[in-house]
């Protein structure tokens, strides 16, 4: 019996590589796995799982000791079910079992999951190229801040209609809960995921990430964790917000597993994620490209996923705890079996304040990195700039504590945090430092996405100020569970996150889509939602000055005129972000066809063609110059402008 050993080469960005013998047409398995596979496989195995617990486990009428627990067990292995099916249904497990068996993926096969020549078929799979996993990011984002917007509303409405009650409090208490995390989760991908995705290796000078299919499942075990938080809400919700204090989480509904688990399975994609366009950034940028030439919104990405990799497992850590101190009854966090509640509320705030500059740090990367374009001149001390982002990454570990001033620990420990978190400010005000420096004397090309970077500035300078009076212990002592601290992050989150991804979107739409995004309805949509926002959260500063408290269903008829206006604002935040959904969907259908560069960008990813190629660029660039160097004279052009000079003078002599 013989063996066919044969190899057949394939050329690989020109070089000729050897290649395992291709069996059927490239892609194998995969071209029958896609978005509806992988729900068909999560309910199925979601289905069966529940169903065998539910046998497995004793039921009341058998054993009352564990009646308790039954539909905690049934809804956690339902959980469990419903994310190994939809990963293995979409196909993330393929390339490891290929490989088990000694049928390794081909070069054929990559290009298959990178989506060639699939169309639009490539966004609904289990796709390797990193601009559609930008692409999926995003739309799977907007999907979300939609849905957490939608229960802002009905919180609003709520506390707007103060004669009645349209909720009952479980329900409201679910609502609030749902909404934060909900809120939190879309914002740290919100510009990471889409534009960290789709533009970072482009900006670098690379053909893809790292690791494409590593970049994929990140993607995707974000997807699976979506449902599980929704399910939540039809399971009891979310009672104590979303940070779910203990012992009062190990207290509440069954839902709260959809939480934990929602919580555990993002740390997991948020460090796959992170590991990835780390390693990217730092192994794979073009040559010539030194640290003193990388654009800063990668250097903004860079610190966003360090502070996730850092961060995130301490949050993870505590909902695994949890869910051992629910699920098996060990006393991690029960005080009455020797527990500590304080060890809870440390490992959610190292994540908990970190997560503030994860959005930030981005955003405000993107304003820096759209300004110079714009203003048509050099980036105002790009060292600052780089300065001020390794400030805010080096300080932000040690500021989680002044979110317990309250507790009643040390008094002591209060100063020491309360000195760190101000410090903080130092490099945060570095970036507002580079943002007024280049505005100052700036030929304005005044555009949509320039337009976002001013809301941007705006939003985060009065977020800022207002943080720092938080961070005060007197005057924390006075805010602390007030409507002040909501408005607060909602202006650091909200109204620099968000508006910042509005910024990156409408900048990097025409290389992601090849369209222009349609400049009046986004501006409308733009300045409507930034109206709103200053209507809505300025009187929510009102409000905490008056002393409401947060999360409250009911109130005196002291903060009947704040919450009013508050809920006409949060109204009026909801329309004009329809507007702008309504530009990009518009846009993407319809828009005026883009050119390959139709800002004038001196960055890599614009010096590509558009629509962008599989492989990015057909040959790596090299780097000679700084990305920002506008209207500074080229010294050749200045050189050879000298030479013309000398021969004109010449010419003119004789």
């Amino acid at each position: 019996m013989s063996v066919d050993t044969t190899v057949e080469t394939s050329s690989v960005f020109g070089v000729h590589v050897p290649q395992p013998r291709q069996h059927g047409a490239a892609g194998g398995v995969m071209r029958r796995l896609n978005f509806g596979t992988g729900l068909i496989g999560g309910v199925a195995l979601a289905t069966i799982a529940g169903w065998g617990t539910a046998i497995l486990t004793p039921s009341s009428a058998s054993n009352a000791t564990f009646a308790p627990m039954e539909p905690t067990y049934v809804y956690l292995a339902v959980l469990l079910g419903w994310v190994i099916g939809f990963m293995l249904g979409i196909g993330a497990f393929v390339g490891p079992l290929r490989w088990v068996v000694g049928s390794d993926i081909t070069h054929a096969d990559a290009e298959y999951m990178g989506g060639k020549d699939l169309g639009k078929k490539r966004y609904w799979k289990y796709t390797t190229d990193h601009k559609v996993v930008g692409i999926q990011y995003l739309i799977v984002t907007m999907l979300l801040l939609g849905f957490a917007g939608l229960l802002a509303m009905l919180i609003r409405t709520e506390l707007g209609m103060t004669w009645t009650e349209l909720f009952s409090p479980s329900f409201y208490n679910s609502m609030i809960g749902t909404h934060g995390i909900a809120m939190i989760l879309a914002m740290i991908v919100a510009v990471t995921g889409p534009l960290g995705n789709f533009i970072v290796p482009m900006m670098i000078g690379a053909r893809d990430m790292a690791y494409p299919r590593l970049n994929a499942l990140s993607l995707w075990l974000f997807v699976a964790a979506v449902p599980m938080l929704i399910s939540s809400m039809f399971m009891g919700g979310i009672q104590d917000g979303w940070s779910v204090y203990q012992p009062l989480a190990s207290q509440a509904p069954v839902g709260m597993l959809g939480y934990q688990l929602t919580i555990i399975v993002f740390a997991i994609s948020t460090a796959i994620a992170s590991v990835n366009l780390m390693t990217t950034i730092l192994t794979m940028r073009a040559k010539g490209m030194t640290w003193s030439r990388t654009p800063i919104f990668v250097y903004g990405i860079f610190a966003a996923s360090l502070m996730g990799l850092y961060a995130f497992p301490f949050f993870q850590y505590a909902q695994i705890l949890g869910l051992s101190d629910r699920v098996f009854g060990t006393s991690f966090f029960n005080p009455l079996n020797g527990g500590s509640v304080w060890l809870y509320e440390n490992l959610f705030w190292l994540l908990g304040h970190p997560e503030v500059y994860v959005i930030i740090i981005p955003s405000a990367a993107i304003a820096l990195e759209l300004m110079p374009v714009f203003l048509r001149k050099p980036l105002f001390s790009f060292n600052f700039a780089v300065a001020g982002i390794v400030g805010v990454v080096a300080l932000s570990g040690f500021v989680w504590a002044h979110h317990m001033y309250m507790t009643g620990w040390a008094p002591a420990a209060n100063y020491p945090f309360m000195l760190s978190t101000e410090m903080i400010s130092i490099p945060v005000g570095f970036l507002v430092l580079v943002a007024i420096g280049t505005l100052w004397r700036g030929t304005t090309w005044t555009r949509l996405p320039l337009m976002a970077v001013y809301a941007v500035i705006f939003n985060k300078m009065i977020g800022g100020v207002t943080g720092i009076y938080l961070s005060d212990v007197p005057a924390d002592q006075y805010f602390h569970g007030s409507m002040f601290v909501v408005a607060h992050f909602h202006f650091m989150l909200m109204g620099a996150g968000l508006f910042g991804g509005m910024a990156g979107i409408a900048f990097f739409f025409p290389k992601m889509t090849g369209r222009i995004l349609d400049e009046r309805i986004g501006s409308i949509g733009l300045w409507t939602s930034f109206i709103g926002f200053q209507v809505t959260f300025i009187s929510m500063f009102v409000a905490g000055l008056q002393g409401q408290p947060r999360r409250v269903l009911d109130f005196d008829s002291q903060f009947n005129i704040s919450n009013w206006i508050s809920t006409i604002g949060a109204y009026v935040i909801g329309i004009g972000m329809l507007i702008f959904l309504a530009a990009i969907i518009t846009s993407w259908r319809s828009g005026d066809v883009a050119s390959s560069n139709p800002w004038g960008s001196k960055s890599l990813e614009w010096q590509t063609a558009t629509p962008v190629p599989l492989e990015n660029f057909p040959v790596l660039p090299v780097v000679t110059e700084r990305p920002y160097n506008y209207g500074v004279p080229d010294p050749y052009e200045a050189e050879l402008d000298a030479i013309d000079a000398d021969l004109a003078e010449k010419v003119g002599n004789k």
